[in-house]
């Protein structure tokens, strides 16, 4: 009796593993599959992309708004999912990335979910020395192209004054963080006016005497806490009811 229940076992076993193994019908060399690589996803296309199929076109006469952006974006659904339920609001940020990830987002995050209006928030990952070397120009060209994109499929332009920091706790070397954000900002509403389109302040409800963050209103200098979101949801609402009333 124990013989035949070791034997058992030992078959479940070597059945288990033989069934884990693929033969290759071409060479009968055995293959054991592996786990779907994702290293050439630079700009993390993967993250979104089953929400984006499972979400579909919108309704008949939904305005449908995309927030796009990193970090920013990405805790500011998790710190208050109130404000993006039961609204046709879309947050694709991701933490971390930078305006060129951002920028290769684009049509799959923003164009082929067919909104009326993007929220663009870029910038202060690149500023903070994420990866490699970049300037304010090369900033807004990303914002650029991206708005360029959005507005030859007649989707609405939002972008934004970013938040204010005064320093990167993970990057303590950038030493002029609020003054690039400063520079960035201005040239952002300057190209904005320029191309006649709507921006949103998230800088000034923020921001204290050293240009970073209020203490009561930030975790960590960088990123907004719950009462932060709230100030910066007031000011979306006013931008996006005045971005439908844009015409260009």
């Amino acid at each position: 009796m124990k013989f035949k229940i070791i034997f058992s076992l030992v078959l479940i076993a070597t059945t288990n593993l033989y069934a884990q193994v693929v033969p290759d019908s071409l060479t009968h060399k055995l293959q054991v599959p592996v786990k779907e690589n994702f290293a050439d996803d630079w700009a993390a296309l993967s993250k979104y992309k089953k929400e984006n199929e499972a979400l579909g076109l919108p309704k008949k006469g939904e305005k449908r708004v995309v927030f796009l952006g990193s970090s920013i974006f990405e805790f500011w659904k998790q710190k208050d999912p109130g404000f993006f339920a039961g609204r046709p609001y879309i947050n694709r940020g991701i933490s971390g990335q930078i305006s060129p990830q951002l920028l290769i987002r684009f049509r799959q995050d923003v164009i082929d979910l067919k909104p009326k209006a993007v929220i663009i928030l870029a910038g202060s990952n690149d500023i903070a020395g994420n990866t490699g070397h970049v300037t304010n120009k090369s900033i807004l060209d990303c914002i650029a192209s991206m708005a360029e994109l959005a507005k030859k499929h007649r989707i609405k332009v939002i972008l934004c004054k970013y938040v204010p920091v005064y320093e990167y706790a993970w990057n303590k070397n950038i030493k002029d963080a609020s003054e690039k954000i400063i520079s960035l900002n201005k040239a952002i509403v300057a190209y904005a006016e320029k191309e006649h389109f709507t921006v949103v302040d998230y800088f000034t409800p923020l921001v204290d005497e050293r240009n970073g963050q209020k203490a009561e209103l930030t975790v960590d200098g960088v990123h907004p806490n719950l009462a932060g979101y709230k100030l910066m949801e007031v000011v979306t609402e006013v931008a996006i009811k005045q971005a439908f009333k844009n015409r260009y």
